[in-house]
């Protein structure tokens, strides 16, 4: 009897060619379209309703049923409401990491057990490999798309009924096969923005949720230079947006932020590039999470990221108590609270801590 597999079908190529793999494979495919921002349809930024009728015409070309489901709810509140939590808090949250978590890997995969699927499919960059007695997640095999860093957060009982069907391709790859099978989204831009939420105008959609708080900019020599619109819109690091330029006895350099001052609404910034506070060698993180189900023996020597796409960068972990002390060889740049470092040993995504 053929396995059902529920595929989450956004509308975008990589989805569509996972479900073409899964019709050759011989499973009966059945398609979701998951809706999980509610907003007007005429806001500019909300690409919903088209991405809906892309994933119906591939649907149709697929020969596959698709069903459209509504995870508002469990979005704002498992996922948004901590997005903006963290941005009040000062800290910079990644809500593609909690999404996958939240609404494709839980709240998706239940729908989907509840309706008889055996497994749910997607189409992120990355592997899962049966082991012994567990799964594994495995980077993708394109270096320039690998998404394992997003899906950290996924544990034994997610990984068993999932499936990555395209995380042995490469994205031209991607595309070629969805040219030659002639699917209708072959040449669809990939999406950029926030999960589910869009491309949008960063600092006027946070500004609708969360009250801006306008401060003093300093330099890391105490000197008063600008104002700044509220805290919530600068990351570590930052060099674009400042606006901040010709400044008296100032040398024509870029500005990079290296510090936010909750305490006393201070954005603190450098035209350093190498200033101590922008490079460091030793981070600490917590809510830690392993996807083994068990911490693995510390110390641990192995690599980490602390963003999407960067390089792996040797490090030792050391658990102590509930938190991650990991120093790196080599000093990081602007290292940022509130962001997941991941860490890997070779191929194989061990899971990750949120930076303090």
């Amino acid at each position: 009897m053929k396995k059902t597999v529920f595929l989450g079908l956004s509308g975008g190529v990589d989805s569509a060619v996972a479900g073409l793999f899964l019709k050759e494979q011989g499973y009966h495919v059945e398609a979701v379209f998951m809706k999980n921002w509610e907003s007007d349809d005429n806001d500019v930024y909300c690409t919903a309703e088209e991405d809906a009728k892309d994933a119906q015409q591939v649907a149709d070309h697929l020969g596959i049923p698709l069903h459209t489901v509504n995870f508002s709810k469990e979005y704002w509140n498992n996922v948004f409401e901590h997005f903006l939590n963290e941005y009040q808090a000062g800290r910079t949250p990644n809500p593609d990491i909690l999404c996958n978590s939240e609404i494709k890997f839980k709240a998706f995969l239940h729908y989907a057990l509840a309706a008889g699927a055996d497994k749910i499919a997607t189409g992120h960059y990355a592997r899962i490999r049966q082991a012994a007695d567990s799964f594994e997640l495995l980077k993708g095999l394109d270096d320039n798309k690998d998404q394992s860093y997003f899906l950290h957060l996924l544990n034994q009982q997610q990984l068993s009924h999932s499936l990555f069907p395209i995380g042995e391709l490469t994205k031209p790859q991607i595309r070629e096969i969805a040219k030659n099978a002639k699917l209708p989204n072959f040449a669809k831009k990939d999406s950029t923005g926030i999960c589910f939420i869009g491309e949008r105008n960063f600092k006027h959609f946070l500004s609708e949720y969360l009250p801006a708080k306008p401060g003093v900019i300093k330099t890391t020599e105490d000197d008063i230079i600008g104002q700044h619109e509220g805290l919530m819109y600068y990351t570590i690091g930052q060099r674009k947006g400042i606006n901040i330029g010709g400044i008296k006895g100032k040398a024509e350099l870029p500005w990079y932020v290296v510090e936010k001052d909750l305490t006393n609404n201070i954005l603190v910034i450098t035209q350093d590039e190498q200033h101590p506070q922008l490079l460091k060698s030793c981070l600490v993180a917590e809510q830690n999470h392993w996807i083994s189900g068990y911490a693995p023996t510390s110390p641990l020597q192995c690599h980490a990221k602390i963003r999407y796409r960067q390089a792996d960068q040797p490090c030792l972990v050391i658990l102590k108590d509930n938190q991650l002390i990991v120093t790196f060889d080599t000093p990081q740049r602007a290292v940022t609270p509130g962001q997941s470092i991941v860490f890997y040993q070779d191929d194989i995504c061990l899971g990750g801590g949120i930076i303090l």
